[in-house]
């Protein structure tokens, strides 16, 4: 099988759509030898910011000399990126065959009347298999969906729970109130491990430390208030926190601080646990960190910058990061979202601050929200919007009006910003 002949029968999987529980991906691991029990965990869940915080962990980890699988959904780059051991993407020719161990584990599984497994947990168990391939010291892993009955909660092995910030998202699938949507979440808490949580409302802190206290697993709370910013930029910032002094991280925001906390948080718990993380693995590791798509800056003059801000309270951060670094600066936004996302808040929110809005479709037709619609729901808040529809035509457009002080902001669903990070390099300035 080749890479290209993987991904059609990938494509071809993907038709059985988004199921969650743990059966069918348990019976598709058992075909292949139950690889996720040879490996260790770091595993985490959170609305926002689990991305980046898998993102600085793994990159100190394999700074401290472990041999550390990633695990990433959704990927914005290149699908490839979703598969890493030490910051490299699994290899085409590795995946293909890995593809083609899966596909006749499923044929036997259908042979014997078992359900066929989604192609998230077929990319899954693929991961399970190259890390196991590639003896991985330590994975982290990101959950796809919730906890509980996600598929990367097959995993028993898990040395860390980490929660990111959890706030409403996924509605219908995880629960209608915050309460149900952290206990969904919680479910990610195996007996033996330690939990670390960024800092949460009140009633999710209750629901986490609940789960933990019952499971005997001893947590860790990040506390972002004992965070110091000592320099700050679009382009990265520098922060002290208790015993760490003059953290340098690339990311922007201020809920990187937050992020970052959390991981200096797992850090004392990991040496706490067995490992070695030297404070040079921790300082390197962060300073080496890359995470596209979140408030990365892609071209300047005029400064173009993707973020995949997607839900209501990614919104309200992404607002305070844009009135912090760029206020009295002409901005110039580029917006596409699924059309199950809160649209009509993340437009309330954000295009007030916009004087000119190019709504898009997105790449995946069946979960994107029509620009005509999109328009109708930001024209209240910014009557300067236009429906393009094509993304490389709302790149060009930008460019075409911005002028070398203002601020090109493309926004929404991760899946797109791949696309635009591309037509950005390929030249689309030149429309200028």
């Amino acid at each position: 099988m080749t890479y290209k002949e993987a991904r059609v029968y990938l494509d071809e999987v993907s038709k059985y759509g988004s199921v969650l529980g743990l059966d069918t991906i348990r019976g598709l691991l058992r075909e292949l030898g139950n690889p996720q029990d040879d490996l260790t965990f770091i595993h985490i869940a959170g609305t926002n910011g689990k991305g980046s915080v898998l993102a600085y962990t793994s990159t100190i980890l394999s700074e401290a000399g472990y041999r550390t699988g990633r695990y990433v959904s959704p990927t914005v780059v290149s699908y490839l990126e979703r598969i890493q051991v030490d910051g490299e993407w699994i290899p085409e020719e590795d995946f293909a065959g890995l593809v083609e161990e899966v596909q006749k584990a499923i044929a036997r599984m259908e042979t014997s009347g078992e359900a066929s497994p989604t192609v998230f947990e077929v990319e899954t168990a693929i991961a399970f298999l190259y890390f196991k391939k590639k003896n991985c010291d330590i994975v982290v892993l990101e959950t796809g969906l919730g906890g509980t009955l996600d598929a990367t909660n097959i995993v028993e092995r898990t040395a860390a729970a980490v929660f990111a910030s959890i706030s409403r998202d996924h509605m219908g699938f995880l629960g209608d109130t915050l309460e149900e949507i952290a206990g969904n979440k919680a479910g990610i808490i195996k007996p033996g491990c330690f939990v670390v949580t960024a800092g949460q409302k009140p009633e999710v802190m209750k629901i986490l430390k609940d789960k933990a206290d019952a499971l005997s697993c001893r947590m860790y709370t990040a506390s972002v208030k004992d965070a110091v910013v000592l320099k700050e930029n679009w382009d990265g910032q520098e922060f002290t926190c208790g015993k760490w002094k003059n953290i340098h991280i690339p990311l922007a925001g201020r809920h990187q601080i937050s992020n970052a906390v959390t991981v200096l948080e797992l850090i004392d718990g990991l040496n706490e646990n067995g490992f070695h993380i030297t404070e040079k693995a921790v300082r390197d590791g962060f300073a080496k960190t890359s995470w596209p798509g979140r408030f990365t800056c892609i071209h300047k003059e005029p400064l173009f910058i993707v973020d995949g801000a997607h839900n209501e309270d990614a919104a309200l951060k992404l607002r305070e990061t844009l009135e912090h670094y760029f206020a009295g600066r002409r901005l110039i936004f580029i917006m596409g979202v699924f059309k199950d996302k809160e649209y009509t808040k993340i437009a309330q929110i954000m295009a007030p601050l916009a004087e000119k809005i190019y709504t898009v479709d997105l790449p995946d037709t069946g979960r994107s929200l029509k620009a005509e619609e999109l328009k109708e729901a930001v024209e209240p808040y910014c009557p300067g919007v236009e429906a393009v529809s094509d993304i490389g035509a709302a790149v060009g457009a930008a460019y075409h009006v911005a002028g070398a002080e203002d601020v090109i902001l493309a926004f929404g669903s991760l899946s797109y910003l791949g696309q635009v990070m591309k037509m950005a390099e390929s030249g689309c300035q030149t429309a200028k």
